[in-house]
């Protein structure tokens, strides 16, 4: 299918390399998000704020900020899912897939699955954040008009 889209065409490589570079853009922004909060809560940085559930405390102001870098990530993983992704149908798909991915390699850090209803919470917000806002910028784009060239015929 030449010069056209991918539509309804099973394409196993291109899935993967969205869902590598769509885990690229979480864990990149992420880290982001957590280096500038740290920054600014006085907080030393590691990868206990990303991965650790103990990070995530509601009582303390580094758990916030962790609260926090993981909310604003959904938004920049939604500007992910409008660049990479760029179908609406798939925003889904990709955003759970991304947080199941974070969460095997969280569970592989800590060594056992989260007990906090707390985390669990933050997961189901995230999710329905990164979805929502990429499925709102994707649909935007796919609504947009296409241009079509005509050609003016006298009569």
């Amino acid at each position: 299918m030449a010069g056209g889209f991918r539509y309804k065409i099973w394409d196993p490589p291109l899935i993967i390399s969205q869902i590598v570079t769509m885990q690229a853009v979480y864990y990149v922004g992420l880290g982001l998000w957590i280096a500038v909060l740290d920054l600014l809560t006085g907080h030393h940085r590691s990868l206990d704020s990303i991965f650790k559930y103990q990070e995530l405390q509601i009582k303390e102001v580094h758990g916030r900020a962790v609260m926090a870098a993981f909310i604003l990530n959904a938004l920049t993983g939604s500007l992910g899912l409008w660049k990479i992704v760029q179908r609406t149908k798939q925003c889904l798909d990709f955003t759970v897939t991304a947080h199941i991915l974070h969460l095997l390699g969280c569970w592989f850090y800590n060594g056992h699955l989260p007990s906090q209803p707390s985390v669990w919470l933050l997961n189901l917000v995230t999710i329905t954040l990164m979805c929502v806002f990429g499925e709102y910028l994707c649909m935007r784009t796919e609504m947009q008009n296409i241009p079509v060239m005509s050609s003016k015929v006298d009569l």
